[in-house]
């Protein structure tokens, strides 16, 4: 059985601290307890508007965090020049748009500019290991891959938050992308939108090496605690690979 990776998403404990304009709860302090507790690395997605997560969080967990950071960003200049200065373990380019609540789908690879083309080889010549967040299509998988990224992540929010009615298409979908990702030589990884009830198809997977989870693990840390969230979820994930 091979480890799969469990990156928590602490953006929306920021979230909680900005909505009083504080400094509590830290995001920083947040992530320290998620690897405590069984968490392989930390999850932070710096925005341009900076909702969430500020400069300062992701310089904090890189310095202080032990586990790898995985470092989320829009590929615009500013963010690329931030990326090379705090020098990421990981790196995922995601699609960004202001008016969204949250990443609504992975970015289109076939329609983008040349810039991510030149996103992905310069974080890649800063030592920053680059994926794409990414819909399970075999076509864009295919590009990514061209471009030189060197894993993707499967946007899982559609089977995670659609119909129950669909969930084994989009489980079938998912797989068949995992599986294109292995063809193509690019690590697999997935999340959003997962939660205690549909996290454990996805770590059954044998070509997922990594699973990212965020928003329904600290809205369960509200009646949990941080702490029992994540093992609750890391026990789910390690039974599901070794079933």
């Amino acid at each position: 059985m091979t480890h799969l990776d469990f990156s928590v998403n602490v953006d929306h404990v920021a979230t909680l601290r900005n909505a009083r304009g504080g400094s509590f709860p830290c995001p920083v302090e947040a992530a320290r307890v998620a690897v405590a507790a069984g968490a392989d690395g930390v999850t932070l997605h710096l925005r341009e508007d900076r909702r969430h997560i500020r400069d300062r969080d992701v310089e904090r967990v890189r310095a202080e965090i032990a586990a790898p950071l995985n470092f989320e960003m829009a590929a615009t200049g500013e963010m690329v020049a931030f990326a090379e200065r705090i020098r990421p373990p990981y790196c995922c380019l995601v699609p960004e748009k202001r008016a969204e609540l949250t990443t609504e789908g992975g970015l289109d690879v076939l329609r983008a500019g040349p810039f991510l083309r030149e996103a992905v080889q310069r974080l890649r010549a800063a030592d920053v290991r680059v994926s794409i967040f990414i819909e399970a299509d075999p076509a864009q998988i295919e590009a990514a891959a061209r471009i030189g990224a060197q894993a993707i992540e499967l946007h899982t929010g559609t089977y995670a938050e659609g119909p129950l009615a669909n969930r084994d298409a989009q489980l079938a979908r998912l797989k068949a992308g995992a599986t294109a990702a292995r063809a193509a030589g690019l690590l697999c990884h997935a999340g959003h939108g997962l939660s205690y009830d549909t996290v454990g198809a996805i770590a059954a997977m044998p070509e997922v090496t990594e699973v990212s989870i965020g928003h329904f693990l600290v809205s369960q840390a509200v009646f949990e605690g941080l702490d029992a969230t994540v093992r609750r979820f890391r026990a789910i994930m390690d039974a599901a690979r070794a079933a």
